[in-house]
């Protein structure tokens, strides 16, 4: 016992003690590990028509998700709105939670398996925002004037560690 106090009482081993226990709280904070167990469901609906009933939204390209970095399937549809605004809609989205995800609108073509992992802030790409859950029905508005022809996929991306969970390629309908 006197030994171990002598050994803990020395100020290398306190100092080794202490840079252990910020690297470890360090390490938390940046990988959120917690967020593989809780899940954000989101269920918003389609978005409405601004003049009125009876005038819904037009479908101007859709697409599936499928997997990157982490499992994610659901369905990518960009929507046009009566007013001519226009809308990317995740639905049905089942995914991982983690750390800064974002959607992203890009130019970059989807690849299955490891080869699109990293891809898709490569080329012209644009955040619509912080991913609302990693689960559900959410909207996105895209900026006016974005160039569907351009910009033909949609990533699930993890900005913190630049990795694509999911995407989908986008056919114009």
């Amino acid at each position: 016992m006197g030994r171990v106090r002598r050994i803990l009482g020395r100020p290398v081993v306190v100092g080794l003690l202490v840079a252990g226990l910020v690297a470890v709280g360090a390490g938390v904070v940046w990988f959120q590990p917690w967020k593989l167990w809780v899940d954000t469901t989101v269920r918003e609906t389609v978005p409405a028509a601004a003049d009125g009933p009876g005038r819904g939204p037009r479908t101007l390209a859709v697409g599936e998700l499928i997997s990157h970095e982490h499992s994610t399937s659901g369905t990518v549809r960009i929507l046009e709105l009566p007013d001519g605004t226009r809308t990317l809609r995740l639905e049905n989205l089942d995914t991982s939670n983690g750390p800064d995800l974002r959607v992203l609108i890009t130019d970059a073509p989807v690849k299955e398996g490891r080869a699109g992992w990293y891809v898709f802030d490569d080329g012209a790409h644009r955040s619509l925002g912080a991913l609302k859950g990693n689960k559900g029905d959410q909207n996105y508005a895209l900026p006016a004037g974005l160039d569907l022809d351009r910009f033909t996929s949609v990533s699930i991306w993890c900005d913190r560690f630049d990795v694509s969970f999911g995407a989908a390629g986008l056919t114009r309908v």
